[in-house]
């Protein structure tokens, strides 16, 4: 059984984690499917969204703002451009995704066109009520906040030595110093998270929001590089991971036939 994190004991679990990281893996599994929804579709009128998405496979800042746009509730077309295609150059310089100068996601609402993960995920929160993505507590409010800034600018040793892989898993990964910084940085976050703010359910502050739209990537990261993890962590990764929109995502990945090479190669 996974011993409940609290306040008073996240501490000596991470300093356990540390003391037997090298005999450890992560114990989540690749595919699990779990029926959950979290409530019906927001009123909406007027014509769908569109959100332009890149490889579900590789995407990370794509399955960000593809899970913004699942929490918000709201209806939407999803358009996905292949990154790094034959014709990517070409794609980046016309059509609809012209105003993010190629970056992916972007979003449509009419008129209306907002690029970046977390612009998007506050554009959908301002339409549809940002109780449906944030803490109501203002306390866990401001941690939220917080955590979702730090993985929007921050652990970018991560970032270029796992760039995300849904489908692939990779044997003998080895971290580097500052990658393993970034590592026990966002552990800690977890362990403080659900210590604190998360006895309402399995995720990050209890109910599933705006952090863990940020951090499941990076669930995602920690699964295909096999990092090992506390308990706590792997049974938060778990419940990601489960997720109905995650599995989605995850079938979804596996049909895709583009592969970037440069991301099948690395570990």
């Amino acid at each position: 059984m996974t011993e409940p994190v609290t306040p008073e004991n996240a501490r000596a679990i991470l300093d356990n984690y540390l003391s037997g990281l090298c005999n450890r893996r992560s114990t989540v599994q690749r595919r699990q499917r779990r029926d959950e929804r979290l409530g019906g579709d927001s009123q909406q009128s007027g014509p769908r969204m569109k959100l332009i998405i890149g490889n579900k496979n590789y995407s990370s800042w794509s399955l960000r703002g593809w899970l913004a746009a699942k929490q918000s509730g709201m209806s939407f077309e999803e358009i996905v451009v292949p990154l790094y295609g034959e014709n990517w150059e070409a794609t980046k310089q016309g059509g609809e995704i012209l105003p993010s100068s190629g970056k992916v996601p972007l979003l449509w609402d009419g008129d209306a066109v907002v690029w970046d993960s977390l612009a998007i995920l506050e554009y959908l929160a301002d339409k549809v009520g940002r109780d449906r993505f944030w803490p109501k507590d203002e306390v866990a409010r401001g941690m939220a906040r917080s955590m979702v800034a730090e993985m929007h600018s921050s652990f970018q040793a991560l970032r270029a030595e796992c760039p995300m892989n849904v489908r692939k898993r990779f044997d003998g990964f080895e971290a580097s110093e500052t990658c393993k910084e970034d590592i026990l940085r966002i552990l800690g976050l977890w362990a403080e998270a659900r210590s604190r703010f998360g006895s309402g359910g399995p995720y990050l502050f209890g109910t599933f929001g705006a952090a863990d739209v940020f951090f499941a990537p990076v669930v995602s990261r920690f699964i295909s590089y096999q990092i090992p993890v506390p308990g706590f962590a792997a049974a938060y990764m778990q419940a990601v991971w489960e997720h109905e929109w995650l599995q989605g995502w995850i079938e979804a990945s596996e049909n895709e036939e583009w592969v970037i090479e440069q991301y099948d190669t690395v570990g």
